[in-house]
């Protein structure tokens, strides 16, 4: 049993309770990360906080959290290359040019099918959604928190629904380690039964084609298009509004190809180098050097991308997008290497509060896992519990724990050993179990504002973290609440 018992869920609620009361996001993670080091120092506050102090610098002892943190600020020198560049508005201005993305439901449309057809990783998803999408909401008179919704709910459920990425990989590893034979099947089978993913795609449609709106959204929608104004009185939005409001150069041509090019070349490379760091970590597992032939025969597409680095992805894209972003300008004889240069760091200058977000949630979910959080909430399943509602209590327990830990991954990897040997003992449909530990997983990640999906969302977006949590909340509510639903009947049924 979890030594600190339900002590270890106060910190990240507390983190999330204090974010969403007082908007200082900084403020409430690091309150959050002190109050379970100081739980871990035996009620000791000031060893709490030197706990605290040495947990934010063990942040960069993990190489993929510095990749993660690295990519972020390295996005906004992307940003304000294509921006320099005439890019963005050269895209702009070609699709305005287009009779069908003239009004608002277009642009959402633009916004959606974008979500829906890249599906290789989220955050690289949501940063071109948001990108590409951004200017055009603005110049629409379109809330950017309408755009954030739209970006991170097309993000994790998508990359869920097409498990063709390192999610996919990463669930199938899961299973096979859980004994779990054809775990590939088990989980093409489940991607009908997770619920909250699919309606969360199909619920941003209904609300693109039909005027309705939550009461938040609806106020944030009446801001831009009566006030005119991009952010509310007080926000602080998660990109600098210097960096977004970056003009092209005088006189440089305004080509959609300058953002349109760098960004293909980032969504291409991204599988690109999951396969090159999954080929990697074969060969050195195995000891000798596998060709990429060899290790597809012998692992499957699957199984490489399992073996990938996702942060390391993401961060090798990002660079190649600024470079081919770079090259570009000096062909066409615009921006001097002297203003690259310059560009690229005001651009991921522009992103340092985003970095040190990210830093305090990578630091808050370690130390969750110090205290055992998520552990000690998935425990609350061990119990005696009704078949028929185990997909259920399967489906609430995942979103708890990805809600207050911040992570759909690391809730995956606590609740399926947990879920697999549940449902063989209790008779339930094994994919029915994982769809719901999978849904609920995508689910509390997608509304907690301590996820990296939903802070790359909102800096995407160029809104402010707390705007975009609260409009976006109602939406997924009322996703996860007919999923729920479904798991209830569908448990029923599946006996």
């Amino acid at each position: 049993m979890n030594a600190y018992g339900w002590l270890s869920v106060l910190p990240p609620l507390l983190a999330i309770g204090l974010a969403v009361k007082t908007r200082q996001v900084f403020l409430s993670l690091a309150a959050g990360i002190w109050l379970g080091w100081t739980i871990l120092s035996a009620w000791n506050p000031l060893r709490g906080l030197s706990g605290m102090l040495a947990s934010l610098v063990q942040v960069f002892q993990d190489p993929g959290n510095t990749q993660v943190i690295l990519f972020s600020a390295m996005v906004g020198s992307l940003i304000a290359l294509t921006q320099r560049s005439g890019g963005i508005d050269g895209f702009v201005s070609y699709i305005m040019n287009k009779k069908w993305i003239k009004g608002r439901k277009g642009a959402h449309l633009l916004a959606w099918g974008l979500g829906v057809v890249i599906f290789i990783e989220s955050s690289i998803k949501i940063l071109i959604v948001g990108s590409v999408c951004r200017p055009l909401y603005d110049k629409l008179g379109i809330s950017r928190e309408k755009l954030a919704y739209i970006a991170d709910s097309t993000s994790a459920p998508v990359c869920m629904l097409i498990p063709l990425n390192a999610w996919g990989a990463f669930t199938i590893g899961l299973l096979t380690t859980q004994g779990v034979r054809n775990a590939t099947g088990v989980l093409l089978q489940s991607i009908p039964l997770n619920f909250y993913s699919i309606i969360a795609v199909l619920m941003v449609l209904f609300f693109i084609l039909t005027p309705f709106d939550f009461r938040k959204m609806k106020k944030a929608e009446r801001r831009v298009r009566e006030e005119g104004k991009l952010l509310p009185d007080g926000a602080t939005p998660m990109m600098d509004e210097n960096l977004t409001g970056l003009k092209a150069k005088e006189g440089v041509r305004k080509l959609a190809r300058n953002m349109i090019i760098p960004i293909v070349v980032m969504s291409v490379f991204m599988p690109a180098a999951l396969v090159i760091t999954g080929l990697q970590n074969l060969s050195a597992a195995e000891g000798v050097r596998l060709t990429l032939g060899g290790a597809l025969r012998q692992e499957g597409l699957l199984g490489v991308l399992a073996e990938g680095s996702g942060s390391t992805a993401v961060f090798w894209s990002v660079m190649l997008a600024i470079a081919v972003a770079g090259l570009l300008t000096r062909f066409q004889k615009t921006l001097t290497g002297k203003e690259i240069m310059e560009l690229i760091l005001k651009g991921a200058g522009g992103m340092i509060s985003l970095a040190l977000l990210m830093m305090l949630a990578f630091s808050l979910g370690a130390t969750c896992k110090l205290l055992g959080t998520g552990a000690f909430v998935a425990q609350g399943l061990s119990g005696t519990l009704p078949a028929a509602l185990a997909p259920l209590m399967i489906f609430i327990t995942a979103s708890f724990i990805a809600f207050s830990t911040g992570t759909s991954f690391g809730t995956f990897a606590l609740m399926i050993p947990l879920a697999v040997p549940l449902a063989t003992d209790l008779g339930v449909s094994l994919p029915l179990a994982v769809s719901a530990v999978l849904g609920g997983g995508v689910f509390g990640d997608h509304c907690s504002p301590i996820s990296d999906t939903t802070i790359v969302a909102s800096m995407a977006s160029a809104c402010d973290h707390i705007d975009h949590v609260n409009t976006q909340i109602p939406y997924a509510l009322l996703s996860a609440g007919i999923a729920a639903l479904l798991y209830l009947i569908t448990g029923w049924i599946s006996l």
